[in-house]
C-alpha cells in the first residue's frame, strides 16, 4: 500500500500556474503558503508515526509483562509439582514435570514472537 505524497502533483502544477498568472511580485507569498502547507503535511506524518511507535512500545511492554508473569507462575507451580513428583516417581517424574513447564513457557514465547 503506497501512501499519498504530502503534496500532490496537481498542487505543484497549480502553484506554477498561479505564479505565471500573478507574476513575480507574488512569488514570496506563493512560496510561503506552499512551504507552510508542506511543513504541515510533514508534521502530520511525523506525528502519526510517533503515535504508532508509542502504541507499538506499549504492546511490546504488555508482551514482556505477560511473559514475566507466566515465568513466575510456572516457578510457583513447579515447586509443588517438584515435591509431588519427587515423592512419587523420583527423577523421571521430575524430568517430565519440568519438561512440561519449560514447554509451556517456550510455546508462549514463540507464539508471542510470531505475533510481532
Amino acid at each position: 500500500m503506497q501512501e499519498d505524497p504530502p503534496v500532490a502533483r496537481q498542487d505543484v502544477e497549480a502553484l506554477l500556474e498561479a505564479r505565471r498568472e500573478l507574476g513575480p511580485s507574488f512569488d514570496a507569498a506563493l512560496v510561503d503558503s506552499f512551504a507552510e502547507r508542506v511543513e504541515r503535511a510533514v508534521g502530520e506524518q511525523v506525528h502519526a508515526s510517533l503515535v504508532e511507535r508509542q502504541h507499538e512500545r506499549g504492546r511490546e511492554k504488555d508482551r514482556e509483562q505477560r511473559q514475566f508473569i507466566l515465568g513466575v507462575v510456572s516457578l510457583g507451580a513447579g515447586i509443588p509439582i517438584t515435591a509431588i513428583s519427587a515423592a512419587v516417581t523420583d527423577v523421571p517424574g521430575l524430568i517430565i514435570a519440568w519438561t512440561g513447564i519449560v514447554g509451556v513457557n517456550v510455546a508462549h514465547a514463540l507464539g508471542a514472537r510470531r505475533r510481532r
